[in-house]
């Protein structure tokens, strides 16, 4: 049975400068907001639709030494992308389908609204996934926000 967990975000930077971070150069990015992201490859494609990328992980994660994701939906006008976990990663962990999508939303100039919604299906019953999946995306959107208003040069 698929699954859905949805959150919210308000941050403090600009629809196209958190676009460009979060799809351009999130391959760049990525390593310095997760410590455990040892580096992002871009394996197929140009950053557009299709592409796939290989996030490689440290040592401190069992199980998981990479994650292979791609691009499954992109939508420049609506600000929207979505990355299906092909190989790896939270495959590993007992789920059977992975998929994150982002879409933006303009608030004000420096305000916009990031939506997540997550779509998995799991092998395994456990009470505490969706809490700790919504917190991992939740706060890899408040580091990408940190890092554009702190540390993006």
């Amino acid at each position: 049975m698929v699954k859905e967990i949805k959150t919210e975000a308000v941050v403090k930077v600009g629809i196209e400068a958190l676009w460009k971070a979060l799809v351009k150069y999130v391959r760049f990015v990525a390593p310095k907001l997760i410590p455990l992201v040892k580096n992002v490859q871009m394996l197929e494609g140009d950053g557009g639709l299709g592409t796939v990328l290989l996030s490689n992980f440290g040592s401190d994660i069992p199980k998981i030494s990479s994650s292979k994701e791609k691009i499954v939906e992109l939508d420049e006008s609506l600000h929207k992308i979505g990355l299906q976990v092909i190989e790896g990663g939270h495959l590993n962990l007992g789920f059977s389908s992975y998929r994150t999508t982002f879409q933006l939303t303009a608030i004000r100039e420096q305000r916009s609204l990031v939506s997540i919604m997550i779509t998995y299906e799991s092998e395994v019953e456990d009470s505490g996934i969706p809490s700790t999946i919504n917190m991992s995306s939740f706060n890899f959107i408040r580091n990408l926000e940190s890092y554009l208003l702190n540390d993006a040069t």
